[in-house]
């Protein structure tokens, strides 16, 4: 089945808005989608039936930086109007500016002259949650660096001038935010780790499931994460990670057995 777990609107640091993402969904044939944009969840009621008969799942993409990793926490299935995730929303999301500013103020010490205004302006919306992909497309429009891949090696990675990690918020705090709205804790890509005995943790504070289908995992990956799923009795999911047509080459959608993700569509449907 066609089904995609993992992408990004405008609401977050996606470009598309939310109904051009959902018909985009449809126009390729996604049977069952979630919208997970960085500590937002304002794209949901702004499909306009963009979606079709898609069957779309609640979800949301928490960020933050643990032990040298980005460790992302994609959630699912909780009512989209929770106030506690709504409250850790508002606060991360105050996090997030705070973190573009230092970012910015960090690159502008190092020569490279762009502004937390020029970051904003990359969000076009003054709501949207700012991220690197902000300051990266800034980067770009300023000329000091030619592409997203470019921004995030040479100046916005682990090590780099405008480099600032997410600490406002911890995995298990993530995991368990989600699990207290009623929604089901997913590991995304986790082929980022740097240290897999992180997953030890996190499945002892209540994660329930692995991005095991991930455009970058290679079939090797694949079958490794399966064995980590099979291990921790955890639920695979599926996910394309899509933000921009000009860097999601895969577009939305991943093809998967449908007997891989039931159990994950058992706690979520």
């Amino acid at each position: 089945m066609f089904v995609d777990f993992h992408s990004h609107t405008r609401e977050s640091d996606g470009t598309l808005e939310p109904a051009e993402l959902a018909a985009l969904m449809r126009k390729r044939g996604v049977e069952i989608f979630s919208v997970t944009d960085h500590d937002a969840l304002s794209a949901y009621g702004k499909f306009d039936g963009a979606a079709g008969n898609a069957t779309v799942v609640v979800g949301i993409e928490l960020n933050t930086t643990y032990r040298g990793s980005d460790v992302h926490i994609l959630g699912y299935g909780f009512a989209v109007d929770s106030e506690s995730v709504h409250a850790a929303i508002s606060e991360n999301r105050r996090h997030r500016e705070l973190r573009a500013e230092r970012m910015t103020a960090q690159l502008r010490d190092a020569g490279y002259d762009i502004s937390l205004e020029d970051v904003r302006a990359e969000a076009g919306h003054a709501h949207t949650a700012l991220g690197r992909p902000h300051v990266a497309r800034a980067l770009i429009r300023a000329g000091h660096v030619s592409d997203i891949d470019a921004a995030f090696r040479d100046l916005l990675g682990p090590g780099k001038p405008g480099y600032v990690p997410q600490t406002y918020m911890r995995p298990t705090d993530a995991i368990e935010l989600v699990r207290r709205a009623g929604g089901v804790a997913v590991l995304a890509h986790p082929c980022r780790l740097k240290d897999e005995s992180i997953i030890d943790e996190l499945v002892e504070a209540g994660l329930a499931g692995i991005e095991a289908f991930y455009p970058a995992h290679e079939p090797n990956q694949v079958a490794h994460y399966r064995g980590i799923a099979a291990h921790f009795g955890l639920v695979m999911t599926a996910g394309s990670d899509f933000h921009d047509a000009r860097y999601s080459a895969g577009s939305v959608g991943r093809e998967v057995d449908r007997a891989d993700i039931q159990p994950f569509l058992d706690l979520v449907l």
